[in-house]
């Protein structure tokens, strides 16, 4: 007897395939809420730094004196402004991973048990 036939054998419903499961889950409250928290991180956060780089980027090409004033001895501000960057890189990580951390795994997590359960 195949799994397909003990399912349905006491009369309930054929078990759902993986693609309606996954229109199901993505069509959810929950998934729904997921999605917009994510991108109201993401967005903004990519839009700053992309903002950040091409200021950066703007001021190499166009401001040589302001870049190259010396702050202290051969450091200069543009390589101030190109460890920023990294730095920055860092920062955003952070960030993303306490934002994730809080608000974005647990309803990953509920939405996972949701799936999980139902597939037993």
């Amino acid at each position: 007897m195949s799994t397909s036939e003990l399912n349905t054998s006491d009369g309930g419903e054929p078990p759902e395939s993986p693609d309606d499961q996954w229109v199901r889950v993505q069509a959810s409250d929950d998934f729904v809420q997921l999605r917009r928290k994510l991108r109201g991180f993401v967005f903004p956060m990519a839009g700053l730094f992309l903002g950040w780089y091409l200021l950066y980027v703007l001021l190499a090409d166009y401001a040589h004196g302001f870049m190259s004033t010396k702050v202290v001895g051969n450091i200069n501000i543009g390589l101030i402004l190109g460890l920023l960057q990294f730095v920055s890189t860092f920062v955003i990580t952070g960030l993303y991973v306490r934002y994730a951390n809080k608000n974005l795994d647990p309803v990953a997590d509920k939405i996972r048990t949701e799936i999980e359960g139902a597939d037993r």
